[in-house]
């Protein structure tokens, strides 16, 4: 089922990879500020000039941007995604912008573990759709350095919603491989659980009527 599952989300991203950018625009038509919620996650890494960021499902690079604002040029990227096409749109964009400091790595998010530590790890509508999404979580949180920053942008269906509200988000957001067993399963729940156990100081904050949320933690610092 997990081996199914990663074949189906691979397929649906290569099909999307050239358009992604585009067709997520489309969600503002339904009111829903996907930029500003990409600001305000990467806003909560606090991260500072010479960081190192290591972000998991990093697709065609769309965070790159706003990490390069607070890192500089004396700063590093590595991008994870499974998706061959999304890292060749990353790729693009990299190239496009001329930057030096970012690293692409095309791998799964469950078994990836990091070259070296960084100071702050990020995730952004991604591992939530992966089926062991408990270890994608442990294994961003092993590549932090103590006292190293996590955030978490994902998506939810919260629990007050009524039941066709529930599944008409589900419906709208099936072209990225969200699925009706993906709702039934309330991956947030685990998500935030493994955050629980292995970060300190974590906080979740809601945006767009509870659908999206936002969960930020540090690793504990050794004595």
């Amino acid at each position: 089922m997990e081996n199914s599952r990663r074949t189906s989300i691979i397929q649906t991203y290569r099909k999307r990879a050239a358009r992604y950018d585009f067709t997520a625009n489309l969600y503002y038509l339904f009111g829903y500020r996907e930029w500003k919620y990409r600001r305000l996650a990467v806003e909560a890494l606090d991260l500072q000039p010479g960081d190192k960021v290591l972000e998991l499902g990093c697709g065609t690079g769309l965070n790159f941007s706003l990490f390069q604002r607070y890192i500089g040029s004396g700063g590093q990227i590595i991008g994870v995604d499974i998706t061959d096409a999304m890292l060749q749109q990353a790729q693009k964009r990299v190239a496009d912008h001329k930057w030096t400091n970012v690293t692409l790595l095309q791998h799964d998010a469950s078994t990836f573990q990091s070259p070296t530590e960084v100071n702050a790890g990020f995730s952004s509508y991604a591992l939530s759709i992966f089926p062991d999404t408990e270890q994608a979580v442990r294994n961003i949180v092993n590549s932090l350095t103590p006292g190293g920053r996590l955030v978490l942008l994902e998506l939810q269906i919260p629990a007050s919603w009524p039941s066709l509200l529930g599944s008409a988000a589900v419906a709208l957001m099936k072209p990225y491989a969200v699925t009706d067993e993906w709702a039934r399963g309330r991956p947030w729940e685990l998500i935030r659980k493994t955050a629980e156990e292995v970060l300190t100081n974590v906080e979740v904050t809601k945006q767009y009527f509870g659908f999206t949320y936002l969960l930020a933690g540090r690793k504990a610092s050794q004595n």
